[in-house]
């Protein structure tokens, strides 16, 4: 029964979606376990230049039955907005299903969202203003509806006004807006429920006898283990745990069915929002891996805060998630340096320390310790085998490997499928 778990291990944008179309050509399954469409997987395989929100990327694989999680904060007109692109690209979708229990962002979410952004002022987190954050309040306070009440018309009807009516009364700081209109609103939903209505199941006995039947599954993550909740740069975080922890709640699949976790690493790190990023650079090289890897965000187009890689960031998420082996990502980003920085160690008040606080304004102080190795300023951009790399490229992933203490299973060396180094089987 192999389970695959893959996570972010950085604060996202890692290139998980590279990783799980790459794998998901293997999987009988593809579970997208949490997040929403403040999240953006980006896939660019022979059918094309993609960015992904809800679909799980191995919807380019037909014969791999795509699922959308519990733990997924679904937006019904995002997700139809992205099944007719795919449409329109020739992709098809029926092999998508929709956990009945993935609760729904409803229009006044979007709105509290943008209202308790702003209100924050120069203490602003950095949110996507998606409705997200507010979605999972309502998931957590018992107030939320979900994919399944789309099937009841009446129900629907009636969670929706009991829904609004509590939060109009509670929010009175939130101004009058067509989001509170009930029947308007109702109405929006229940015409996406006509087309939604096929794909929405109770895939709990679907997924899980999958895995009973031996079946490879693989499950999805969005956004990365350091904008987790309990283990990220709280409060800079996102709303669901993308931690492989996370991931298994969100798939209905326990965790003593996971056969193997897979972190994805940057091989540079970078960062989206405000936060604190300890080996940010505000020099000519954080702006050159900013252009070279085009670092601006997915879903918004915001440019991406760039740094080198942090390993003591990374050891946390090697911890916290439990990873068996990892993907290191962007490798060929680095072909231009003549010199590259890993971050080793942090000093702190004059303290040098081996870990990630939790706490911001200590993180704030953190001094990045580095340490320095020889770039090899060639393209990779054609090697397949781990052996092709130049010596100073398998140096730095091998140094990577040493302080991390997993191995790099999956090396990519561009953006296309088939620019990638397969060392070992993850799935």
């Amino acid at each position: 029964m192999p389970v695959t778990a893959v996570v972010g291990a950085q604060w996202g944008d890692e290139g998980k979606g590279k990783i799980v179309d790459l794998l998901a050509g293997e999987a009988q399954m593809a579970i997208r376990a949490q997040g929403g469409d403040n999240a953006g997987h980006t896939v660019i395989n022979p059918q094309g230049h993609f960015a992904l929100h809800l679909v799980p990327a191995g919807i380019f694989h037909p014969d791999t039955l795509c699922v959308i999680g519990s733990g997924v904060a679904l937006n019904p007109e995002v997700l139809l907005a992205e099944i007719d692109a795919l449409h329109a690209r020739g992709v098809r979708t029926d092999n998508l299903l929709i956990s009945e229990r993935a609760h729904l962002v409803l229009p006044y979410h979007l709105l509290i969202d943008r209202v308790e952004e702003a209100s924050l002022g120069p203490a602003r987190i950095g949110t996507t203003g998606r409705g997200i954050g507010p979605c999972y309040v309502d998931k957590v306070s018992r107030t939320g509806l979900r994919a399944g009440d789309l099937l009841n018309p009446a129900e629907f009807r009636a969670k929706l006004a009991f829904a609004t009516e509590r939060k109009r009364a509670i929010r009175a700081d939130v101004p009058d807006d067509p989001v509170w209109d009930i029947d308007a609103v109702a109405a929006r939903y229940l015409d996406y429920a006509e087309r939604l209505a096929p794909y929405i199941r109770e895939v709990v006995p679907i997924v899980n006898r999958a895995v009973a039947a031996g079946q490879k599954v693989l499950i999805e993550g969005a956004q990365g283990t350091l904008l987790d909740p309990d283990y990220g740069t709280y409060p800079f975080v996102t709303s669901s745990s993308p931690t492989v922890q996370g991931l298994c709640l969100g798939a209905g699949i326990g965790p003593k069915r996971l056969t193997h976790a897979v972190g994805v690493f940057k091989a540079y790190c970078t960062r989206v929002g405000a936060g604190p990023f300890p080996t940010e650079l505000h020099d000519a090289i954080g702006e050159a891996l900013r252009e070279r890897g085009h670092e601006y965000g997915t879903t918004t187009g915001r440019p991406r805060r760039c740094g080198w890689f942090d390993a003591v960031a990374a050891r946390h998420s090697v911890q916290v998630n439990g990873l068996d082996s990892a993907a290191l990502t962007r490798l060929d980003i680095l072909d231009a340096l003549d010199r590259i920085q890993v971050c080793v160690a942090y000093e702190l008040d004059g303290q040098r320390i081996d870990y990630f606080s939790g706490i911001p304004s200590v993180l704030e102080r953190c001094r990045p310790i580095y340490e320095e190795l020889p770039g090899w300023q060639t393209s990779i951009h054609r090697c397949r085998r781990y052996e092709e790399l130049p010596p100073a490229a398998r140096r730095y992933v091998e140094r990577l490997e040493e302080l991390l203490g997993v191995p790099f299973d999956i090396i990519s060396v561009g953006a296309q499928r088939e620019q990638t180094i397969c060392r070992r089987s993850v799935l």
